[in-house]
């Protein structure tokens, strides 16, 4: 007798899905998609645009948190001496102004005057230079550089004011843009616990310790590199001047000046300054001794300040490959001038510190794994022997 066959059962046919009629989706949902996905174009589009409409605020609130991270260690400092976190702001502002009023009353008057001089004689420097060498002054005669150079310092001062009107144009406009970014910074400084506690917020409670950590030691790298380069560019500055002034090169504010903006600079900024006041001193004075002299003292300088003063001052910060400093350098002054070339450097530290951590944390996550897996295989029954 034949079994009874019994039929096999089918699956069902999948249930449609909610909006859906059929095999096809329903006009609706189609429109509702479009409508979101139109809406959030345009959305993308609108942020794109506010922010490059307000580029120019949001450039100077970029530069007040920079100084206000860069100025937070020592303001811990006075905090943990008991000093309210307000009054410490206070008092870190009054000092850093009087330094900034000090320096203008002491620089600009001799600043200004010598540039003039050095504007208004640099003609009759490039003739004297043209009688002492015979090789210059054939290029001279060449390329017409003599009479270039007086058109040019012609045209200077009205390249430079633009007039009075533009005069005064530039010079407010310099001082809201300054005022500005002073008070973001005081903001930043008051507030900075508030807004790490926010940042860390941002992640995970599994993550948010690892990334105070992170925040602490990004925030400290960048202001002690920061503070340390100001330092050093102030050294360079004072070392130039010393030498200007022994070997009376005329226009030593000016160039001292130069040394220590250039300074500030990565990678090619003494360089860049060495260079203009070798030069500056080839037309002022005499080959021998003076521009010599002034052409080794920064072959030397430099030496001295790649190893023995930058390693002090900068002792606590990360140090980055020579590839990673100009790099960062060339994308933060393409994105914002000088102003981004100095930020760039601590900015990139800061991210080798976050970098660091996350390398650390897998590489001891995959160790964890390592030594769970062959604690199991230690633990597990061996098989019996026949």
């Amino acid at each position: 007798m034949a079994e009874d066959e019994t039929p096999q059962e089918e699956d069902p046919p999948p249930a449609p899905a909610p909006g859906s009629r059929g095999p096809g989706a329903h006009p609706r949902v189609m429109f509702r998609w479009g409508l979101y996905g139109s809406l959030g174009i345009l959305a993308v589009a609108a942020t794109t645009l506010a922010v490059y409409t307000t580029r120019a605020v949001l450039v100077r609130v970029l530069i007040g948190l920079f100084i206000a991270v860069a100025l937070d260690p020592a303001l811990n400092m006075l905090t943990r001496r008991g000093m309210r976190r307000s009054l410490a702001v206070l008092v870190i502002f009054v000092i850093a102004a009087g330094l900034t009023a000090a320096f203008l009353i002491s620089v600009i008057p001799a600043l200004v005057h010598q540039f003039q001089a050095l504007v208004h004689d640099f003609p009759g420097y490039v003739a004297s230079l043209s009688d002492r060498s015979s090789r210059f002054r054939q290029l001279t005669d060449r390329y017409h550089l003599t009479s270039k150079v007086e058109e040019l310092i012609a045209s200077l001062p009205g390249r430079l004011g633009g007039g009075a009107l533009g005069f005064t144009r530039r010079l407010f406009g310099a001082l809201f843009n300054t005022l500005t970014v002073v008070v973001f910074a005081i903001y930043f400084m008051v507030d900075m616990p508030r807004l790490r506690q926010n940042v860390i917020r941002l992640f995970p409670k599994a993550s948010r310790a690892q990334a105070g950590r992170v925040t602490d030691v990004m925030v400290d790298k960048v202001g002690s590199y920061t503070v340390g380069n100001l330092l050093i560019s102030l050294v360079a500055g004072l070392a130039s001047f010393a030498l200007f002034a022994i070997l009376g090169v005329p226009f030593s504010v000016p160039l001292a000046f130069v040394v220590a903006v250039c300074d500030l600079i990565p990678t090619i900024g003494a360089t860049l300054g060495a260079v203009i006041c070798v030069l500056a001193a080839l037309l002022t004075t005499e080959l021998w001794p003076t521009t010599v002299i002034v052409a080794i003292f920064f072959v030397v300088y430099q030496q001295v300040e790649n190893y023995f003063i930058a390693p002090r001052i900068l002792r606590t910060t990360i140090s980055l490959s020579a590839p990673a400093v100009l790099l960062s350098g060339l994308i933060g002054g393409t994105a914002l001038g000088l102003i981004g070339a100095l930020m760039a450097i601590p900015v990139a530290a800061g991210l080798k510190v976050v970098l660091g951590e996350r390398l650390q944390a897998r590489d001891s996550a995959e160790a964890d794994t390592d030594t769970d897996t062959d604690a199991d295989a230690e633990l597990s029954p061996r098989p019996a022997r026949g």
